[in-house]
């Protein structure tokens, strides 16, 4: 179990999972622990219909991704989006399997919030004290924060994830009052991470996330958390940004040194803060000075939340479409944040072409960069397309369009349903979905380390969908 929920983090410091040998060995191990599962479970497998689904459809895709290596350009490229599948499929099945029982379902979601809160502070640590640790940086980063994922985008991809299980974390009343000040004191750090990635994506995925996470646990205790941890993450990133040895790593090594020293006790204080804070609306919820129960507009919640999600992906769209004819600039600094400068729409492009030219089994998987460099306005090489679904389309055609849609859909009714019954994986829906907002602009499916806490949290929530007294689920069966 602890393979399961720790192998992400641990995967995060190679390059995060995104070269052959450390994805090897995770799809091994990935499919060691499928193996125990159908040793020791009482349920390996989904029973039910939407489990089935979405383990089917990632199959689906898995298999045809593989067939696909017969008319893939690249036999390299396709290999190893093969060998990625190959570990999504064994993680999803292990967790669907091995997640089973209330006390191992609740493990999911302070796990993952300790990976991703392990994986930003360990990143932050070079730039907070970095006569002590000096990371790599380089030039393409432009002072975004990169380690040890090698990738800003995925940098903020995962805080946010952290960010959202955090804020659930110190909003769920039947959690220990330690833990949940632990999640409170964590969003700053998180929140310096997601800010120091300069990823808009990210920042759009976290608020997101947080709007779901109010859909899925409608109660005052969790809008006062969310509430607590955004003030301390804006609060975190505000101290980041405003030290440029810190934000975007410039200055001599003394400089950075007290730059750095500064920062780190501005997030210590906030830390500090947020962590008493939390304690104290715990303590006047118990004591009844502050009320608790469901939200008054509990109801309205959910619509509010798709609207949310809506309206992220159209503007993400459209930042997207607003970058066409952009040449690549240094986008490094905080403008970047409010720049619709941007390569997307020709990479979009250049997938609906492609899709256009073979919409059944599509160029075949990896080839997109080969596309790119045929159809390319620009000499800047590409090697994904930077939206799952686009990418998707390009490469496996409506077949692969298909799988993918079948495994989301079947996670989703799974997690409508587990949340149904009780709000136990609230946050880890919540982070799914911010998770799925970003890779549908951004190559974060390429990106093992990020991919998998979601993959986990779909297994989670299949399994907890499928929990003895879950009438839907059995009638599903």
């Amino acid at each position: 179990m602890a393979i399961l929920l720790a192998g992400p983090t641990a995967l995060a410091f190679f390059s995060g999972g995104y070269f052959d040998e450390p994805r090897l060995v995770a799809a091994i191990g990935a499919w060691i622990l499928v193996g125990v599962a159908a040793l020791t479970s009482p349920s390996p497998l989904p029973q039910s219909r939407p489990g089935r689904l979405a383990v089917g459809g990632l199959a689906l895709l898995c298999a045809w991704t593989g067939l696909s290596l017969i008319w893939a350009p690249l036999q390299s490229r396709a290999t190893d989006d093969f060998v990625r599948l190959l570990l999504y499929v064994a993680a999803l099945v292990a967790a669907a399997g091995l997640l089973r029982g209330e006390r191992l379902l609740r493990l999911v979601e302070p796990a993952l919030a300790l990976g991703s809160v392990v994986v930003i502070g360990y990143g932050l640590a070079g730039r907070l004290v970095p006569g002590v640790l000096e990371l790599h940086a380089s030039a393409r980063a432009d002072g975004r924060l990169e380690q040890p994922l090698t990738y800003w985008n995925a940098e903020g991809a995962l805080a946010a994830m952290g960010l959202v299980l955090c804020a659930r974390l110190a909003g769920d009343a039947s959690r220990p009052t330690a833990l949940r000040a632990l999640a409170a004191a964590s969003s700053a750090l998180l929140g310096a991470g997601l800010y120091l990635s300069l990823s808009r994506g990210a920042i759009v995925g976290a608020v997101v996330g947080l709007c779901v996470l109010l859909a899925a646990a409608p109660t005052r205790t969790q809008l006062r958390a969310a509430a607590l941890v955004l003030a301390a993450a804006t609060l975190a990133g505000a101290w980041s940004a405003a030290f440029p040895g810190v934000a975007s790593l410039e200055g001599s090594l003394g400089a950075r040194e007290t730059d750095g020293a500064i920062v780190l006790a501005l997030l210590a204080a906030t830390t500090l803060a947020a962590a008493l804070a939390a304690v104290w609306v715990a303590g006047a919820e118990l004591a009844g000075r502050l009320r608790t129960g469901r939200l008054p507009f509990a109801r309205r919640l959910p619509a509010f939340a798709a609207a949310a999600v809506a309206l992220a992906l159209v503007g993400l769209a459209i930042g997207g479409l607003g970058g066409r004819g952009e040449a690549r600039t240094s986008e490094g600094r905080a403008g970047h944040l409010v720049s619709l400068k941007s390569r997307r729409y020709d990479y979009w492009k250049t997938s609906l072409n492609a899709f256009a030219d073979r919409p059944l089994k599509g160029i075949g998987t990896g080839g997109f960069s080969v596309v790119w460099l045929q159809e390319r306005p620009v000499a800047d090489g590409a090697l994904d397309a930077h939206s799952l679904p686009l990418e998707t389309a390009a490469e496996l055609g409506l077949v692969g369009l298909l799988a993918l849609s079948v495994f989301i859909a079947g996670v989703g009714i799974a997690a409508h349903r587990a949340l149904r019954r009780q709000e136990l994986l609230a946050g880890g829906a919540a982070a799914a979905s911010a998770w799925l907002l970003q890779a549908t602009i951004d190559w974060h499916w390429e990106m093992p380390a990020v991919t998998l806490p979601a993959l986990v949290i779909a297994g989670a929530l299949i399994a907890a969908s499928e929990r003895p007294g879950d009438e839907a689920s059995r009638e599903a069966s």
